[in-house]
């Protein structure tokens, strides 16, 4: 399934979590390509991009739920809309605490779970693992 390097893309508005997320990407000791964008539409263009130029789509995409212009269920809706087969993993990535928001994420099929913030570094390397099953 993986190469030796993953590509994940991080959707958050958040510099402080996109800067802790490179920390922890970093500490992984996997070679992982990040790739952040501050909403579900820039996430969109970018993807639009990758598939357009025939580049490697991400095997990971970590979505914050709360940011502006497109939120995280948003992106959710327009990504199942891109007719992207071949395997991604999704993960909302969440500071909330909201059990419906939980339960949200088990409502989409291309969504394979919900993780509190912040993201640690032995969380990190298993949603890297799974990635390899």
């Amino acid at each position: 399934m993986l190469d030796t390097n993953i590509n994940l893309l991080v959707i958050d508005d958040d510099d402080i979590n996109i800067f802790i997320i490179k920390k922890i990407v970093e500490k992984t000791g996997y070679d992982i390509n990040m790739v952040s964008k501050s909403n579900g539409q820039q996430a969109i263009a970018y993807l639009n991009d990758v598939i357009s130029a025939n580049q490697p789509l991400p095997h990971l995409i970590l979505i914050d739920i709360n940011m502006p212009v497109m939120n995280g269920w948003e992106f959710v809706e327009a990504y199942q809309t891109l007719g992207i087969e071949q395997r991604v993993d999704l993960y909302i990535l969440s500071s909330s605490v909201y059990e419906n928001d939980i339960e949200k994420t088990k409502s989409y099929s291309t969504v394979k779970g919900f993780i509190s913030k912040p993201l640690s570094i032995e969380r990190l390397k298993e949603l890297i693992k799974e990635l390899e099953h």
